[in-house]
């Protein structure tokens, strides 16, 4: 199975990277290896987490404030957001596959 992301859910990535860095040297390092752990796992498991709405589901990402929230369809896991958990909960509905 593969995965891809969402163009704004790479951009969440890639700000959340750049947030870290300017946090702590390495951390965004530390960041991004937890989120394609849990991508990984999501690739294994795709339903071992609990529904997030009809068709998307939320794995929590380790040691950081975020979760990937995901569509699987027959071949691929499709991240509509890298979402930090204090944001508004449903700004990502839009970006829902049909």
């Amino acid at each position: 199975m593969k995965y891809s992301f969402h163009p704004d859910a790479r951009k969440e990535f890639s700000e959340a990277i750049e947030y870290y860095n300017e946090c702590q040297q390495n951390l965004g390092l530390e960041f991004v290896k937890e989120v394609y752990n849990s991508i990984q796992l999501i690739l294994k498991f795709p339903n071992a987490w609990s529904p997030f709405s009809m068709s998307t589901r939320r794995c929590m990402i380790n040691r950081f404030p975020y979760g990937l929230i995901y569509q699987q369809t027959e071949d691929e896991i499709y991240i509509i957001a890298v979402m930090q958990l204090n944001k508004e909960p449903t700004y990502w509905h839009k970006r829902i596959k049909e």
